[in-house]
């Protein structure tokens, strides 16, 4: 899978995406990406991004034209391409858009900045809006690499288990189980007596009364949409 990605700061992501799971990913051949910088598609001197929003208002909008140019780009060069766009106006990001996403050979992460966008680019030249949840951050960098990240590690060959992502918070529509590791001790607790017995199956059942347990404490919502499937 390829994620071209669009923003005013490629820099940002070199740190992140270089390091680790999808580091040792990118060397296997399974993953890549790719950084354009919408400020090299821009015209004059001053390579000039932004501009007052007609009507009034605060703040700068980015201007149509360079990200045009540089959407253009990326579908010049991945023709099946998806071109997402990171704001608020889009749907809230979770695993089931993860799950969707992953399907796509090329994906294309359009990163706002300032007020956001030219609304002409969010009709016309875009194929989704997708938000990473219910807050602003001071630009689309940050949730491009949550949507990056999630989206990758369910890549086949990606993650070393395939079965990792599978038993995974949100993967079966629940929390994900409690975990214990070495020391079976530790500041005086103890690791559940059941994870020490070696009867798999009863480990099953108590993971799976466990994940529901934590799930009504926590996110009940998602038992109540688990219980209408």
């Amino acid at each position: 899978m390829h994620f071209e990605i669009l923003t005013l700061f490629p820099e940002m992501f070199s740190s992140y995406f270089g390091e680790s799971i999808l580091k040792r990913a990118q060397e296997k051949k399974f993953l890549s990406f790719g950084f354009v910088n919408i400020r090299d598609f821009t015209e004059g001197r001053h390579r000039i991004v932004d501009d007052r929003p007609f009507g009034g208002g605060d703040g700068m909008v980015m201007k149509p034209e360079p990200v045009y140019r540089a959407i253009c780009h990326s579908r010049d060069r991945f023709p099946m391409t998806r071109v997402i766009l990171m704001g608020a106006h889009g749907r809230v990001f979770n695993h089931k858009i993860a799950s969707e996403l992953s399907e796509y050979s090329d994906i294309t992460l359009l990163c706002g900045r300032y007020e956001g966008v030219d609304e002409r680019i969010r009709q016309h030249y875009i194929d989704e809006e997708i938000s990473v949840g219910d807050y602003i951050l001071t630009g689309g960098e940050l949730a491009a690499m949550v949507v990056a990240d999630a989206v990758a590690r369910l890549v086949p060959g990606v993650l070393g288990n395939p079965a990792s992502s599978g038993d995974e918070s949100f993967s079966k529509g629940l929390l994900e189980y409690p975990q214990y590791t070495r020391p079976r001790v530790f500041m005086d607790k103890e690791v559940p007596d059941i994870l020490l017995s070696g009867d798999h199956k009863k480990i099953e059942t108590w993971r799976r009364m466990m994940s529901l347990e934590r799930t009504e404490k926590i996110r009940p919502d998602l038992v109540h949409n688990l219980s209408d499937c």
